[in-house]
């Protein structure tokens, strides 16, 4: 038995030229029942090491505003994290910060393949397939952090990572300086962590703009101050693309 490509990522919103293309690869916390539930207790498969609580309903808002789409995971990252490339070993983890992934340890050379090409490669294929039908002039990852890692309370609120491109990430920093979120660049994650991945293979060979964003999964739980994150993200990112249009950066 294998997924069905349309269990292993979604599309959603209007599939048409579009100023940005939205991608949350961890959006899902599904396991589907041919991969069992690798060992984890149900907590587990529903916390924050399974997926990004919050980044989807984010996703969703800001393609809405900007009249675009989202290209989705549809499965928990611990199955396979499509913001990996297949030969990391966190593409498949044996470990997600203090849990073990007892189902993930020792897979055979086929069980690993398998994932890559049930989970990744339909995915993979969508968000290329989307980019050409869109044509979006930005790529925008989204993603959501646990308050506390290892033990540590984290005081970012937001962070604008990048890879070697960071046009559109240094606009949306400065506009959001002094704001009202507490946000830094490549934190709590950077390219040096390998979160970067989808930028590096959908965004840069295009030459096309682009950005992660993080943002810390309480914020995102409660309706109000979640409503304030996509009016700021919004802002930012609308300013970004219109300097980079008005630089000539961008048509």
């Amino acid at each position: 038995m294998t997924l069905d490509d349309s269990e292993a990522v979604k599309i959603e919103g209007d599939i048409a030229p579009a100023d940005i293309l939205f991608v949350c690869e961890h959006a899902s916390c599904t396991f589907p029942p041919e991969f069992g539930n690798l060992g984890l207790s149900e907590d587990v498969r529903r916390s924050h090491v399974a997926w990004d609580p919050g980044a989807l309903a984010l996703s969703r808002e800001l393609a809405k505003r900007f009249g675009s789409s989202v290209v989705a995971g549809g499965v928990s990252r611990l199955l396979y994290d499509c913001n990996r490339p297949p030969e990391a070993p966190d593409a498949v983890p044996s470990r997600s910060e203090v849990f073990d992934i007892p189902g993930n340890v020792d897979l055979s050379k086929e069980d690993r393949a398998a994932r890559v090409a049930q989970i990744y490669q339909p995915f993979k294929e969508a968000v290329e397939q989307v980019v050409e039908v869109v044509h979006p002039k930005a790529i925008v990852t989204v993603h959501s952090f646990t308050p506390v890692y290892h033990g540590t309370q984290r005081a970012v609120e937001i962070g604008i990572l990048h890879d070697r491109d960071t046009r559109l990430a240094d606009s949306m920093l400065a506009s959001m300086e002094g704001g009202p979120f507490l946000t830094l660049r490549n934190d709590p994650y950077g390219p040096e962590h390998g979160v970067t991945h989808s930028l590096r293979i959908y965004a840069l060979p295009n030459k096309l703009p682009n950005v992660m964003l993080e943002v810390r999964n309480d914020l995102l739980a409660d309706e109000a101050t979640a409503a304030q994150i996509a009016d700021v993200l919004e802002a930012a990112i609308a300013q970004g693309i219109a300097e980079l249009r008005d630089a000539g950066e961008i048509v």
